[in-house]
This record gives structure tokens, C-alpha cells and sequence, in this order.
């Protein structure tokens, strides 16, 4: 079985298929990230594919020397830093649920789903670059350096920017009242 320096190295000669594989690994979380910073799932499957088509487009300026999970997630940011600078915030969700198994009671898995909807409606109300740094910590669990890479700054920066959000999401949280988030509470 190859692995994933080998299909970079095919890639990067102009093999599809290895490139192919490499999307095919990194397709989910780049989507993942691009949906938690953009909160819209169409838009999120075009940063993905962009994303993509970007890495593609530049593979050969790769940098061997740093993951590449760290190198496509940072387009992936950029991008998306980019589209929300480009728009208005949207706070309109998709209300789609999920489906998260047949074993899982649908009160327990609507529950979650709305937890994840109010979560997506503070992320959304947070600047770009603070979102990002939400989602690569707390969904990526990336680590301080890792996103200092990813977004193209220093590890204080990033440092602050995370001590900022999280200070404007406890904000929002007290804003928010309780009875919004009590599920079923209005009659």
C-alpha cells in the first residue's frame, strides 16, 4: 500500500489518480472546516472544491518539510477567510437534520443538532480570523503551532486571537438567555 508522501510525489508529476486519492482523504476535513467557517453547506462544498483545485494548481510549490494536512487545511482557511470578507455574515442555517444513526433516540439526536445549530450562529457572528482559529482548535484540535501555519501568523498571535473569540463567544452566551437555549421551553 503507498502512502501519502508517494502520492504527493505522483501528484506533483501530474498522476490524477494518486491526486485523486489525496482528495479523497482530505475531502471531509477540509469540507468540515470550510462549513464551520463559512456555516453553509453549499458553500462549503465549493470552498471545498476550490480548496482543491488550489492545491492542484500549486502542488509543486509544496513544502515537503510540513504536513500536508497542515498545508491544504491552510488554503482551506484562507479561502474561506477570504469568502467571509467578500459577504455579509449569514445567520440562516441549514435546518437539515443530520442523520447520526439509527440507534440514537431523534430527541437526543434533534438535542444535538440544535446545540451544533446555536454553536454555528455564535461561531458565524465571530470575526473570519477568529472563527478560524474556534474551528481549527476546538474541531481540528490543532495545536498552537499548527495554526500559527495554517493562518500565516505567530503563535502569540494566534494565542490572543483564540483568548479574544473566546471572550466574545462567553459574551454571546450570556446575551443569549436562557430560555433560548432550554429545548421545548415555549408553548
Amino acid at each position: 500500500m503507498m502512502d501519502e508522501a508517494t502520492w504527493i510525489q505522483q501528484a506533483q508529476h501530474g498522476d490524477m489518480d494518486a491526486f485523486a486519492r489525496l482528495v479523497s482523504l482530505y475531502q471531509a476535513p477540509v469540507y468540515n472546516l470550510a462549513y464551520w467557517m463559512l456555516g453553509e453547506r453549499m458553500e462549503a462544498e465549493d470552498a471545498a472544491q476550490e480548496t482543491f483545485l488550489r492545491a492542484f494548481r500549486h502542488l509543486g510549490r509544496y513544502d515537503h518539510t510540513r504536513p500536508f494536512r497542515t498545508w491544504l487545511l491552510s488554503i482551506a482557511a484562507h479561502y474561506c477567510v477570504d469568502c467571509i470578507r467578500r459577504r455579509r455574515p449569514v445567520l440562516a442555517l441549514d435546518d437539515e437534520l443530520t442523520s447520526e444513526g439509527a440507534s440514537i433516540d431523534p430527541g437526543d439526536a434533534f438535542a444535538a443538532w440544535e446545540a451544533r445549530e446555536r454553536i454555528q450562529r455564535l461561531l458565524l457572528r465571530l470575526p473570519a480570523e477568529d472563527r478560524a482559529v474556534v474551528t481549527l482548535r476546538y474541531w481540528y484540535d490543532c495545536s498552537y503551532e499548527e495554526m500559527a501555519q495554517i493562518l500565516g501568523t505567530t503563535v502569540s498571535a494566534v494565542k490572543s486571537r483564540l483568548h479574544r473569540a473566546r471572550l466574545a463567544l462567553a459574551r454571546m452566551l450570556g446575551e443569549v438567555g436562557s430560555t433560548e437555549w432550554e429545548v421545548g421551553s415555549r408553548k
